[in-house]
């Protein structure tokens, strides 16, 4: 899920993104002129974003972008999903190809610093743990000295195994591979004791495997991993849209406006309430967009509690507990600035 920054990349991110900070100053008029939002996603990944036996894509990463597009055009659907590789996604928004890429990506320094980017907000605080059957009788991370773990090759993740297992003085063996899809069918065939990715990608794959129950995630997470949207520098109005979607959606999660009640909600006298949906003040239109902005994400695609809940938590296949996602009021890190 997260692919090393190398410096050979770095230096064509430097060059290559000097001319588009340049060529892509007015990204929302481009989306409005094209008539669709070009969404850099996963290839497949459940919970954050897959298509479904229809066709349509769903998944927390999915309901960002369609939270984008619902607040440009009221219409959630107006989005054209990019399946990106973890090699392929930083060339992908550098060209122009997608216009913001919610791709399970860790934000980190250098990615922030040398590629052009502008992260926008913490979607899904992460971080990297263990996969293991059952009948290994492992409970603990720290129970894996001299165990094989599968891994995907020119990755954060193989990068933090190596500092854990260093760290706690273990020996391993890598068993490497340069696609996800390779990495998670050599664990199932026993080619490895253990799989590691991010946690909530554990998850993901866990439902792919036979027999799901028969493998359990570990308690340890070992690193940090903020995944968030990115955006190309040099546009800080569409750096704004985003990052703002993101915020207006926790901002309603906080304020209990749903997807159900927010036409209810219209006729609130809470002041705060009243600024998020457009009844009052005029912060739609600093973004380019219609007063109405986060009345129409949150009518389409609902808060940030109802998107978390039906892609990945306890009401989804993955029952993915909140916990580090949930509001900062109920002991989590989703915080949003307030809108006025």
């Amino acid at each position: 899920m997260s692919i090393v920054v190398r410096t050979a990349i770095a230096a064509v991110a430097f060059v290559t993104t000097a001319g588009f900070a340049s060529a892509q100053t007015n990204t929302l008029a481009q989306v409005k002129a094209r008539g669709i939002l070009n969404c850099g996603t996963s290839p497949g990944l459940a919970g954050f974003a897959m298509p479904d036996a229809q066709g349509v894509y769903k998944g927390i990463d999915v309901d960002l972008c369609r939270a984008v597009a619902a607040a440009i055009f009221n219409d959630p659907m107006k989005v054209k999903f990019i399946p990106l590789s973890s090699k392929d996604r930083f060339t992908a928004l550098q060209s122009g190809e997608v216009d913001v890429l919610p791709r399970t990506t860790t934000w980190t320094m250098s990615r922030d610093t040398s590629l052009g980017f502008n992260f926008a907000a913490v979607n899904y605080y992460d971080g990297q743990g263990f996969m293991v059957r059952k009948k290994l009788g492992i409970d603990s991370a720290l129970k894996l000295a001299g165990a094989s773990i599968c891994v995907a090759q020119g990755t954060t993740t193989e990068l933090n195994l190596a500092d854990y297992f260093r760290a706690n003085n273990m020996k391993y063996e890598v068993v490497a591979f340069s696609v996800g899809d390779e990495t998670i069918k050599a664990y199932e065939a026993g080619r490895c004791d253990a799989f590691t990715t991010d946690s909530s990608g554990l998850y993901a794959e866990r439902l792919k495997l036979q027999d799901p129950a028969e493998h359990i995630v570990l308690p340890e997470i070992i690193s940090k991993e903020p995944l968030a949207p990115a955006v190309r520098h040099g546009d800080d109005n569409w750096f704004d849209l985003v990052k703002w979607t993101h915020f207006a959606m926790v901002n309603a999660e906080e304020l209990g406006v749903t997807k159900a009640n927010v036409d209810t909600m219209l006729k609130s006298e809470n002041p705060e309430i009243k600024r998020l949906l457009g009844t009052e003040g005029k912060f739609g239109e600093p973004l380019g967009l219609t007063n109405d902005w986060a009345y129409r994400i949150v009518k389409h695609v609902g808060n940030y509690g109802e998107a978390f809940e039906r892609n990945v938590g306890t009401g989804s296949p993955l029952k993915i507990a909140r916990g580090q996602n949930a509001l900062w009021t109920k002991g989590g890190l989703q915080y949003a600035p307030p809108i006025r």
